[in-house]
């Protein structure tokens, strides 16, 4: 079978030098579509199965954090859901990936993804369960929800008669920090209830002194693309904060105005590391 690479998927990114022989498949990190970022990748190589597969990166010391590099091992999956580690290597100019794929097609990623569909899915589902609600705040550069959840139950007060605290959590201004929507995912599971973590008390004494108002995703459009740390327009969200412009980055705008409504008395921001 003949090898080839596409990337023409949600969060696809790669360039292809060369992918004649799978022993020297040549590739470089694409940049974000309106920046000089580059660190994310995500592509499918297809006709290796059994074959030792040697992929190198052939401009990884010109990436944004180079040095993340170090010690790195790339993801991988046959299905898009059951990911594992790769032989991964980094000399200080280039990065290898050196694996042999079981299966005719195989997934490689900088880290393991996190889709647009899955982030639709988990939100209506979300919205069915008690003491959620989901909120359309504005919409992104491209056209994409700005979506809010909503957690806690009816009332303003604490059992013992003070005002319940405001909590902001967002996630994902990066959108290569794809572990970041991970982590809220599992945050938003516990605190929701969902599955093992029904009748959780925690959640139950939580929600008993306050009101969480989570952004699992502040990157919509800049996730999709497969960039790595800025929007469809080029704005990296988190310089946005102070002056964020309808045209430029409408994703801080929104979210900001929200926060200004609302009042905030804890706020987390939740990233990912390059290591």
């Amino acid at each position: 079978m003949t090898l080839s690479i596409t990337s023409q998927f949600d969060a696809g990114a790669i360039e292809v030098l060369s992918c004649e022989r799978a022993d020297d498949i040549r590739l470089r990190v694409r940049t974000d579509n309106q920046s000089e970022f580059a660190q994310w990748f995500y592509f499918r190589l297809s006709g290796a199965r059994g074959e030792r597969c040697v992929m190198t990166f052939e401009n990884a010391a010109a990436c944004a954090f180079a040095e993340g590099w170090r010690g790195y091992q790339a993801a991988a999956s046959y299905d898009r859901v059951n990911w594992f580690r790769v032989p991964t290597s980094y000399d200080g100019q280039k990065l290898t990936i050196d694996h042999t794929p079981d299966f005719d097609g195989i997934y490689y990623a900088y880290f393991e993804p996190y889709s647009e569909e899955r982030h639709a899915e988990f939100l209506g589902a979300l919205q069915q369960l008690p003491h959620t609600t989901l909120t359309e705040l504005g919409q992104t550069v491209e056209g994409r929800p700005m979506s809010l959840l909503t957690l806690g139950t009816a009332g303003d007060t604490t059992p013992d008669g003070k005002p319940k605290k405001t909590v902001w959590i967002i996630a994902r201004q990066h959108p290569g920090e794809s572990m970041a929507e991970w982590f809220v995912e599992g945050l938003v599971k516990r605190l929701a209830g969902w599955g093992d973590w029904a009748g959780d008390p925690v959640a139950r004494r939580l929600y008993d002194r306050a009101v969480f108002h989570i952004v699992p995703n502040m990157n919509p459009d800049g996730s999709v693309r497969g960039n790595l740390r800025t929007n469809a327009a080029g704005a990296n969200l988190n310089r946005e904060w102070m002056e964020p412009d309808a045209q430029r980055s409408p994703e801080v705008l929104v979210v900001r105005e929200a926060i200004e409504a609302t009042g905030v008395d804890l706020f987390f921001d939740i990233h990912g590391d390059e290591t």
